[in-house]
């Protein structure tokens, strides 16, 4: 037996669940499809080392406005951690020590030189493509931007691990257009787009704001519910999903990652610029590992070098006799993240009296429903696939943080795709049959 509704969500991530909820609001009835036990996607807040912890989408800010705009409406509130009082970076293999003043001086300089163009390449955020020559700039890695500086060696290296924070991979393989993007959503200000994409969290997790726009969902949401297959035609679609169940919608929404659309049996199948970049996959390949320490501990925050396992780590919590380190580097293949020994080793890059009690990071490559952490893109990526990302394909939506304009990767992102695709979907569906 085949059911029926008027649209199909793929995945209940923020793009998936806000795409829903829009719908419903405009009377249109949405089932979302997961196939995950949990709501929320790449973001999700786990209860690990004593503290609710963010394993995927952590940080928001009030210069994201789709998601600030989400936290007003359900009234939730947002904090920092513990700002630093100390710390540490490389010069070669000697280790510096100093204050937070000291760190951001040192990568100031070329980080202001790197993004001096920011405006000019993206003068709107909101319209990524709207440079017709773009695609000259677009070919460049960050790492090949970063060499043109001819930086001393500590400031490369701070750089390059600042770079490895925000960007989760090796630098040669980041666009230098995504740097630039991430810095004209903040207005063109790096010292803003580092505390925008670094710094502010909710105060009880980003489970609060997920589990909040499930609640305004009114359509149904059905866990543990894989999608099969797809096949699609001028009328609608028919998915496939779970132990054989079967839906017909007159829509499909697809929420997926990048990294996994080419994965997803769809008949007839997408154009070759939405299957491309997807094979291409994304260069975001790196590891996010939460470290608890025993303390006390002065806060604290390191940066290393993209060589080396973890590029940055820094205080989240304090306690009275331990603290909650978070660390991020470029290869999920270079440490696994749930081994404290290995993990111990790649803070002696910069301590030796760090003692590691616990550790509670998760391997992103190897999920089967990411493949990736947050979405960067290639050199060439953007001009290349991002119109065709977006686009439908016949009955077929694509909402994701992904492909989205502003905040591409971010819940920000998710927010705003979603909200364009449900748009787009009631557009549709208010038009007059041709029959």
């Amino acid at each position: 037996m085949t059911d029926n509704t008027d649209v199909v969500i793929v995945g209940a991530g923020f793009a998936g669940l806000i795409a829903a909820r829009e719908l419903g609001r405009k009377g249109i009835n949405a089932v979302v499809l997961e196939a995950r036990d949990r709501i929320g996607g790449r973001t999700w807040t786990d209860h690990r080392l004593g503290h609710d912890l963010e394993i995927g989408g952590t940080w928001v800010h009030w210069t994201q406005p789709h998601t600030w705009a989400e936290i007003t409406r359900y009234g939730l509130g947002v904090t920092r951690g513990p700002r630093a009082e100390e710390t540490y970076w490389l010069a070669g293999d000697e280790v510096r020590k100093g204050g937070t003043e000291d760190i951001m001086s040192l990568i100031d300089p070329g980080m202001t030189r790197l993004l001096e163009d920011t405006t000019k390449w993206i003068p709107r955020p909101d319209t990524p493509l709207a440079v017709p020559d773009l695609s000259e700039i677009d070919q460049y890695s960050v790492q090949e931007m970063l060499d043109k500086l001819n930086l001393s060696e500590d400031e490369k290296n701070a750089n390059e691990a600042a770079w490895v924070g925000h960007f989760n991979a090796p630098l040669s393989e980041c666009s230098y257009i995504s740097a630039l993007r991430w810095t004209a959503a903040a207005a063109g200000h790096w010292h803003l787009m580092h505390e925008a994409s670094a710094i502010y969290r909710l105060v009880d997790g980003t489970r609060t704001l997920i589990q909040s726009i499930a609640n305004d969902v009114q359509g149904e949401i059905i866990l543990n519910s894989p999608v099969t297959s797809i096949t699609h035609d001028s009328d609608g679609a028919e998915v496939t999903y779970g132990d054989g169940k079967r839906i017909r919608a007159q829509r499909v929404v697809i929420t997926v990652p990048q990294n996994i659309l080419h994965q997803l049996d769809i008949t007839p199948p997408l154009p070759e610029n939405k299957i491309r970049p997807s094979l291409e996959k994304t260069a975001s390949q790196g590891v996010k590992a939460w470290i608890r320490v025993r303390g006390p501990i002065k806060p604290f925050f390191a940066y290393s070098s993209q060589h080396h396992p973890l590029a940055v780590v820094r205080t989240e919590f304090m306690g009275d006799d331990y603290a909650i380190l978070v660390g991020f580097g470029p290869d999920s293949t270079k440490l696994d993240v749930t081994d404290a020994k290995a993990v111990t080793e790649a803070l002696k890059v910069w301590r030796e009296d760090l003692e590691v009690e616990e550790v509670g990071g998760y391997d992103w490559m190897s999920d089967p429903y990411a493949q990736e952490t947050w979405q960067i893109q290639r050199p060439g990526q953007l001009t290349k696939y991002h119109q065709a990302q977006q686009e439908n394909t016949g009955v077929l939506h694509f909402a994701s943080a992904d492909h989205a304009n502003i905040w591409a990767g971010f819940i920000d992102g998710a927010i705003e795709s979603g909200l364009q695709t449900a748009l787009d979907i009631h557009a549709h569906l208010q038009q007059p049959s041709m029959a």
